[in-house]
């Protein structure tokens, strides 16, 4: 059994360099085996990328045969309630998040999001459906999932606006949810059809508050940030 001169690594018979630190072997008792296979590749073959169209096409037809199953199981077997709504719902919904960005990969961030905010609208839309609650998916629903589009929208332009670090990232995040709390009852409130009075939102954005001042203080001192 041979071995590296220089880093001392086990050297097999047919290695004419050591394969960690590439020492060239010489051994006058034990010639190198030249006839008999490498036990490693001799060269690196990288990978086929993956088609993005077949990708989503994969992704389609796992998506539509739940959705087909669904639908067809409800109404072999029929119930009262369409239950199936929610699987195809859902089918959407993910349709809507995972191919389209596979089919076209410079797609900006605004219409990324019009399209998530398009599918998650129809998802809640066919639960009102099912629910008969329709008179809520308008005055409710429909706010409520564009104020949080739009705050999504505003978080993602601060964060990519320039480099931003970890701290100021969570501190961005934890006042962002602070708004959406607060938007939540604003909406809820009106659609009760009584005034706005903050309560359990409220309570949300202490929390924040709360989270996000000893983060500033981490920030602005060099010291506590390096030890965090």
């Amino acid at each position: 059994m041979s071995y590296c001169v220089n880093c001392g690594v086990e050297l097999d018979d047919t290695a004419e360099r050591c394969p960690l630190c590439f020492t060239p072997v010489r051994n006058p008792n034990r010639p190198v085996d030249s006839e008999s296979p490498k036990p490693f590749p001799t060269r690196n073959v990288a990978p086929e990328p993956v088609s993005q169209r077949e990708l989503a096409l994969l992704v389609t037809a796992m998506l539509a045969s739940v959705a087909l199953c669904c639908a067809l199981l409800n109404l072999f077997f029929h119930t009262e309630r369409m239950w199936s709504l929610y699987a195809v719902g859902a089918s959407v919904m993910l349709w809507v998040f995972f191919v389209p960005p596979l089919l076209v990969r410079s797609m900006p961030g605004w219409g990324k999001l019009t399209l998530d905010v398009l599918a998650i609208g129809v998802y809640v839309y066919l639960i009102s459906i099912d629910l008969g609650g329709q008179a809520w998916f308008w005055p409710l629903a429909m706010p409520i999932i564009l104020s949080a589009a739009a705050l999504t929208g505003l978080l993602s332009w601060l964060l990519r606006g320039r480099r931003r670090s970890l701290l100021t990232s969570v501190v961005l995040t934890l006042c962002t949810i602070a708004l959406f709390a607060l938007s939540i009852e604003f909406f809820a409130d009106r659609f009760a059809g009584g005034p706005w009075r903050p309560g359990w939102s409220l309570v949300v954005l202490t929390a924040c508050v709360a989270l996000c001042i000893p983060l500033i203080v981490v920030r602005n001192v060099p010291n506590l940030r390096e030890e965090a």
